[in-house]
């Protein structure tokens, strides 16, 4: 069986890098891309060698089991609705929205017409990730205590940076992906969140900096620094670093790790040429296979909101200046 798969929307910077997946994935195909961009969406498709459609619904009426979505932030949940009503399977980016209503509306609405949904957190399928999670459950790093994180990049421009269509600057962006690893790791949820959160690096009208201090609810202290704070000129885009502190043992990974150091009298600078393990392949393998195998995903809906839910935390802690509870409930 092959699944076969759209994407709707290049807008995000990822997109490019699923496409690829898919055509390299046995289990899949490519067959159509969508965007409200034509322009772009058009080059997407000539450099894919695919069908194209201005407007998704189109799309949706196409004989395709799963479609892959990486519109603005803002836009996920009509897609997502969408697509969950013309009984497609859904891989909706990260974050899964911008505001906990819209993300239960997604879940609720792939969970009533029989979808699976999952969202795109690809450093879970990081090989030394993954080894990190089998120490951690084999106990070799005894109870956890503390955890450090880190997700820094560059400042990626465009639509990222204008709040109306991205619902929050880095501390959205990168935060999902570090809180989404502490609670895969620890199987345990944030229930209070202290972040100081501003814009130091850039001229802009949205954050690019914070500090985020989180208490879970096993009672392990975690701190995380998102931030667009990466020049144009540093060697890669970002990281995504942990150090896991227990009582028989302290571990770091750092997801970004497998690379060789280039010095390049072309671009006149230094880079890192990454040679390890594509994690982009792994969640589109994943994704794939669960509708194959009809499992659940990897990383679900819950997973999503449940990240989102730490990030929207954090802006309220920052306005107010104190540390902010978050309560747990169905439908929240």
């Amino acid at each position: 069986m092959k699944v076969k798969t759209g994407i709707i929307s290049f807008a995000h910077l990822h997109a490019y890098s699923y496409a690829r997946c898919l055509q390299w994935a046995e289990d899949a195909e490519l067959v159509a891309v969508s965007d409200a961009d034509e322009t772009r969406g058009k080059a997407a498709a000539a450099a894919l060698g695919t069908a194209f459609y201005s407007d998704y619904n189109e799309l949706l009426k196409e004989d395709i089991d799963a479609v892959i979505i990486c519109n603005e932030n803002v836009h996920h949940k009509e897609a997502v609705i969408a697509a969950a009503k013309a009984g497609k399977h859904v891989l909706c980016e990260k974050p899964i929205a911008t505001s906990v209503a819209d993300a239960w509306e997604m879940i609720n609405a792939c969970k009533d017409n029989g979808v699976k949904l999952q969202i795109a957190f690809p450093v879970r399928f990081n090989p030394p990730v993954r080894r990190v999670k089998n120490l951690i459950d084999e106990g070799r790093l005894g109870r956890i205590l503390a955890i450090r994180g880190t997700n820094r990049g560059q400042n990626p421009g465009g639509w990222f940076v204008d709040s109306a269509l991205s619902g929050g600057g880095a501390v959205l962006d990168h935060t999902v992906h570090v809180v989404d690893l502490m609670r895969w790791f620890m199987n345990s949820e944030v229930k209070e969140v202290y972040a100081e959160i501003d814009t130091r690096f850039y001229d802009l009208n949205i954050d690019d900096c914070g500090l985020l201090m989180l208490e879970f609810e096993n009672g392990v202290f975690a701190s995380h620094d998102p931030s667009w704070s990466r020049s144009e000129t540093f060697p890669t885009w970002g990281d995504v670093t942990l150090e896991i502190i227990g009582t028989d043992g302290v571990t770091k990974v750092d997801a970004y790790a497998q690379h060789l150091h280039l010095y390049s009298d072309q671009k006149h600078r230094y880079a890192h040429e990454f040679w390890g393990n594509d994690m982009d392949l792994g969640l589109i393998q994943d994704f794939i296979s669960c509708i194959v195998e009809d499992r659940e995903p990897s990383v679900t809906g819950i997973d999503g909101l449940r990240a989102m839910q730490v990030a929207l935390a954090a802006y309220e802690s920052s306005a107010q200046k104190k540390p902010v509870s978050i309560i747990r409930s169905w439908g929240d």
